[in-house]
């Protein structure tokens, strides 16, 4: 049983300065928090409904009842299980952006799309993501849920973007409806991309740090696409030139 003070420590993780102070993001989700159990990610804590699973897991999940779990839930709908990782966030290393695929999200406030964006990154074998700071929080409880898992497997840096590409050696793409084709690039296994938040898309400051703007031929009248969806056509065009 949860005592009231569990119950109001929980709750309060659904703000982000609080996440901060204890240093933890919450991951909630019986497919999420199943996949990475099974895979031994080192959750701090873990609450489950489920006797079966608390079972299945035994020693690292915590039986509460339904009510209770609708009680710390950050979900209207609460799930099966709730969990708790150590927030810990990285740092760029000295010239690190030179080697491998680099996703670069700037200013990407919609949480879903951070999240899926780390999903296709996951899902393309990027080496890192690197995040603006005004992108959403990387442990916001959208960002993690709609990675689906992907969060744990995937490098993300947070970085100011123009000052992180200023001594980058390598191509640096910037997704923009101005650029040359994507079809029609290859650029190798080392490059940057970035990608501009749907409303404003690449920022002033951002801008004079690439060297190639690309684009996605247009052929319909849709004024533009939804930056997971550009991200994801632009890595595969890139990933399979540079076989």
């Amino acid at each position: 049983m949860l005592t009231k003070a569990e119950v109001a420590r929980l709750r309060s993780l659904h703000e982000k300065k609080n996440r901060e102070a204890e240093k933890v993001f919450v991951v909630e989700g019986e497919k999420v928090v199943r996949e990475l159990l099974e895979a031994g990610f080192p959750f701090l804590e873990v609450y489950g409904t489920s006797q079966a699973v608390a079972a299945e897991f035994s020693g690292k999940v915590r039986l509460i009842t339904t009510l209770e779990m609708a009680r710390i839930s950050h979900f209207p709908t609460p799930s099966s299980l709730f969990a708790l990782g150590r927030l810990e966030r990285h740092t760029l290393g000295e010239n690190e952006l030179d080697t491998g695929l680099t996703l670069a999200l700037d200013g990407v406030q919609d949480a879903g799309n951070v999240g899926t964006l780390l999903r296709l990154a996951d899902w393309f074998g990027a080496t890192r993501v690197l995040l603006s700071p005004d992108s959403a929080d990387l442990f916001s409880q959208k960002v993690i849920n709609a990675s689906m898992g992907s969060f744990a497997r995937v490098r993300v840096v947070t970085a100011e973007l123009a000052d992180a590409l200023e001594r980058v050696r390598v191509p640096v793409l910037g997704c923009d409806l101005s650029g040359d084709d994507i079809h029609g690039v290859d650029v190798g296994s080392n490059v940057v991309v970035v990608i501009g938040s749907e409303g404003r898309g690449l920022s002033v400051a951002t801008r004079p740090r690439i060297t190639r703007f690309v684009t996605i031929p247009r052929r319909g009248a849709a004024e533009s696409l939804n930056a997971a969806v550009a991200a994801g056509i632009v890595l595969d065009n890139l990933i399979r030139a540079a076989r």
